[in-house]
């Protein structure tokens, strides 16, 4: 298993009380699978994520990536499990305005101490694994939208992670952009990649090879389908 979460709990004091936003969660997630959590706003899927992408903390509950006990983990030892084991894909992009999509393609890298050169090369090979091998010198404000979201997958890819978390990724794009993207998805997914999606959209989740779904703090569901 790339993922194992047993009975986690989150909790957020409120003034003088406490509110529990996820409920005894369980999961399982195993290498090369492609699972979507559905929910709509307020259902805790935000918070889930955060927590599976170690942005976040539980309250409770165990939490082992790639067999390695997350709860246990120092700052610095999730900024490191952050950086080998995972890419994500964000709703916003999160592209630096001023670098080119080359550059924040390599970011990662960078902060991984990988060299310069050898960080170009790579991520020059991941744009052009998502179609933009010829934008590599163009900064978000000279892409269009599903074009920076290719930029982001590129960047989430680089590092070669274990496991891609992607939230809301074709929440800020047009329909036929969308439809590129989560093509990408699929393209990664049939290439070996393990994915979990968070998504509102039931299009977007039918992508996927499971299902699973989550209202207030609780997480059910995860029945196979044929995609």
């Amino acid at each position: 298993m790339i993922l194992e979460m047993r009975n986690i709990c989150k909790d957020y004091p409120m003034g003088k009380t406490v509110t529990r936003v996820l409920r005894d969660v369980s999961l399982d997630v195993a290498e090369g699978e492609y699972l979507a959590i559905m929910g709509p706003s307020g259902s805790g899927k935000t918070t889930l994520m955060n927590i599976i992408g170690c942005l976040d903390e539980p309250t409770s509950g165990s939490y082992l990536l790639c067999g390695q006990d997350i709860t246990a983990c120092t700052d610095l030892q999730l900024a490191q499990v952050r950086n080998q084991e995972l890419g994500f894909v964000f709703q916003s992009f999160h592209l630096l305005p001023r670098l080119t999509a080359l550059d924040n393609v390599a970011l990662p890298l960078l902060y991984g101490g990988v060299k310069k050169a050898e960080r170009r090369e790579r991520a020059r090979a991941a744009l052009e694994m998502v179609g933009l091998g010829d934008r590599i010198d163009h900064r978000p404000d000279q892409l269009s939208g599903g074009q920076c979201q290719r930029v982001a997958i590129a960047r989430a890819m680089v590092g070669g992670p274990k496991l891609l978390l992607a939230d809301e990724p074709t929440g800020a794009l047009d329909s036929a952009s969308g439809a590129q993207v989560m093509e990408l998805f699929h393209q990664l997914h049939e290439n070996g990649a393990t994915i979990i999606m968070i998504t509102h959209d039931a299009q977007v989740a039918q992508q996927a090879q499971r299902i699973m779904t989550i209202r207030d703090g609780v997480l059910s569901g995860g029945d196979n389908h044929e995609q």
